[in-house]
C-alpha cells in the first residue's frame, strides 16, 4: 500500500543555496505558465479578435529561457520541466472540478521543489554479515549539477520512491515522498470498495450488537472531541499555555523583523525566527491529531466510528461586507468571526477524522459521516428535538422524557445512533464520485459539442411581435458584442 513519509533533512549551507535556487527556478516556470494562461484568456482572446479559440494547456517551458533569464540554465532541465508539469496537473484538477485554476505561488511560507528520479538516488546501506538493508543514503544531483549526499533522519523503514519533494519552512528542511509501505499489506481494491466491504460485513450484526461496537464523536471548539463513551480528547494544559506564549512571541518577532532593513540578512533571519514560533502550534496540533486517532482505533471495543459531516471550509469563511442604503459599510462582526475561525481551525477537526479514517481502514474498521443538523438538540433516549432541550451551553435536559446529560456527550450518543441507522439502511456509506474527463482540443474528432450548432452572440436584443403595444427595446447593461467571449475555455493537450 502506498504510504506517505516525511523526514527531517539536514543539508549544509552550500547545499541549501543550491536547493533554494532549484525551488526558485521551478516556482518561476510555474508562475510564468500561470501568467501566460491568464494573458491568453483575458486579453489576447478578447482584444485581438480570436474569440472561440481554445487556450492550450501544455507543459512547454523553453520560451521562458531568454537572455534575461539565463540563470535558468544553471539548474537541471528536469527541475524546469517539473514546474511545467505541476502547472498542467493543476489544470487537470480544475477540469475535473477538484479545484480552481492554477494560481501564482508566493515566495513566503512553505517552499518546495519536486525532484524526479533522474536527479536523486537512494544508496542502500547493508550489513556485511546478513546483507539486510539497514537504511539509505540520499544522493541528489547529477555530474553537471552536483548537490551531494544530504543527511536525513528516517525514523522508520521505507521503500525507494520514484520522486521526492524537498521543502523548507521556518528554517527547517523536510523530505517528503510516497512509497510502498512494506509493513502494511492491503488488498488490491479501491479505498471505497474496501470501505463498502467492511460495511457489508458489519451489516450482519443486529442494531443492539452494533450499538456496543459503535463510537460516536461530537466536535466542538471548547472541547475538540467528545466521544459517546464519555472521553474528552483535548490538548494538555501545558501545550495550551505554550501555544499562547508562542503566538505572542510570533507577533513580537514579526514586529521586530518589519523594523529592520528590507531585504537584509538580518530581516530574513528575524522572519525565520518568528516562523519557528508559528511552526510549534502546527506541530502540536498534528501530534494531537495522530495521538487521538491512534487512541480511537487501537481500542478493540469498537469497530465503527461515527463523526459529523461538517463543511469546515464553509464554516470558516470570512463574513461578507454589508452596506446601508447610502453605500456606507456597516459592522459585520468580522473580528469575532475571525476569532471563531481561528478556534475552529486550531481544533484539528479535519485532521482527526482524516487520520482516523485511514488508520481504521488498515485495521479493518469503519468510519462513517452523518448529517449534523440538530444533533445538539435531539434527545439520545427518545429522539425528541427542540431548542428548549438546551437550558445552557453545557447542559441537556429533554423536555419530553426528562433525560439529563452533558450536552456534548448527548450529541455524541445521537451521532452514534445516526451512524448505526445509516449503516443498516443498505445505502452506500461512501459518497459517489462524479465521473469527469478532460476534453480534447478542437483539431481532434472527439470534441465536446453544445448542440446541433452553437448560438452566436448578437449585438442587440431580439424582439418578437406578439401583437398589441410593447415598450421600446432596452439594451442590456451587460450586453456582449461580436468578437468577444465572456470566458475563453482552456483545453488539455
Amino acid at each position: 500500500m502506498l504510504n506517505g513519509y516525511r523526514f527531517r533533512l539536514y543539508p549544509n549551507l552550500e547545499q541549501e543555496q543550491i536547493l533554494l535556487r532549484w525551488i526558485g527556478c521551478q516556482r518561476l516556470i510555474y508562475n510564468a505558465k500561470v501568467q501566460e494562461d491568464r494573458y491568453d484568456r483575458r486579453f489576447q482572446q478578447r482584444m485581438v479578435g480570436t474569440a472561440g479559440m481554445e487556450v492550450p494547456v501544455d507543459q512547454q517551458y523553453r520560451r521562458f529561457i531568454t537572455p534575461r533569464t539565463a540563470f535558468l540554465r544553471e539548474v537541471p532541465s528536469q527541475i524546469l520541466r517539473n514546474g511545467a508539469v505541476k502547472f498542467r496537473r493543476a489544470y487537470q484538477r480544475f477540469f475535473q472540478k477538484l479545484g480552481g485554476r492554477p494560481k501564482l505561488k508566493k515566495k513566503s511560507g512553505r517552499q518546495a521543489v519536486w525532484v524526479t528520479s533522474e536527479l536523486f538516488q537512494f544508496i542502500p546501506l547493508t550489513e556485511e554479515a546478513t546483507g539486510h538493508v539497514t537504511g539509505y543514503r540520499l544522493h541528489v544531483g547529477t555530474d553537471t549539477f552536483p548537490v551531494g549526499v544530504i543527511s536525513y533522519v528516517a525514523h522508520r523503514h521505507h521503500a525507494v520512491p520514484s520522486s521526492i519533494h524537498i521543502a523548507v519552512e521556518g528554517g527547517h528542511w523536510w523530505l517528503s515522498f510516497a512509497a510502498e509501505d512494506p509493513d502494511v499489506a492491503m488488498p488490491e481494491k479501491t479505498l471505497d470498495a474496501m470501505t463498502e466491504q467492511i460495511a457489508e460485513d458489519l451489516r450482519h450484526l443486529s442494531a443492539e450488537q452494533l450499538a456496543e461496537r459503535t463510537l460516536g464523536g461530537d466536535r466542538g471548539v471548547a472541547k475538540p472531541l467528545v466521544t459517546s463513551d464519555g472521553q474528552i480528547h483535548d490538548l494538555d494544559p501545558v501545550q495550551k499555555d505554550r501555544i499562547q506564549q508562542h503566538r505572542k512571541q510570533h507577533t513580537t518577532g514579526q514586529r521586530k523583523a518589519s523594523r529592520r532593513k528590507k531585504g537584509s540578512k538580518n530581516q530574513n533571519k528575524a522572519y525565520r525566527k518568528a516562523a519557528r514560533y508559528q511552526q510549534y502550534e502546527k506541530n502540536v496540533r498534528q501530534d494531537y491529531a495522530h495521538q487521538t486517532s491512534h487512541r480511537l482505533v487501537a481500542n478493540d471495543s469498537y469497530d465503527v466510528y461515527v463523526f459529523e459531516d461538517l463543511a469546515i471550509q464553509n464554516m470558516t469563511k470570512r463574513p461578507q461586507a454589508k452596506k446601508d442604503a447610502e453605500g456606507r459599510f456597516l459592522p459585520n462582526g468580522r473580528n469575532a468571526k475571525a476569532g471563531l475561525n481561528r478556534a475552529i481551525l486550531s481544533s484539528a477537526w479535519g485532521e482527526v477524522v482524516s487520520f482516523t479514517s485511514y488508520k481504521a481502514l488498515r485495521s479493518g474498521k469503519l468510519v462513517i459521516k452523518v448529517p449534523f443538523a440538530y444533533s445538539s438538540q435531539e434527545c439520545a433516549v427518545c429522539t425528541f428535538t427542540s431548542p428548549d432541550n438546551r437550558p445552557s451551553q453545557a447542559a441537556f435536559v429533554c423536555q419530553r422524557c426528562g433525560h439529563g446529560d452533558n450536552a456534548d456527550h448527548n450529541a455524541a450518543c445521537v451521532i452514534a445512533k445516526r451512524g448505526i441507522k445509516k449503516l443498516l439502511s443498505e445505502n452506500p456509506v461512501t459518497k459517489a464520485h462524479k465521473a469527469t474527463r478532460i476534453f480534447p482540443r478542437k483539431e481532434h474528432e472527439d470534441v465536446r459539442k453544445l448542440g446541433p450548432e452553437r448560438s452566436e452572440v448578437t449585438p442587440g436584443e431580439i424582439t418578437q411581435d406578439v401583437g398589441g403595444p410593447r415598450p421600446p427595446t432596452q439594451r442590456s447593461m451587460s450586453q456582449e458584442f461580436l468578437g468577444t467571449n465572456p470566458e475563453t475555455p482552456a483545453s488539455a493537450s
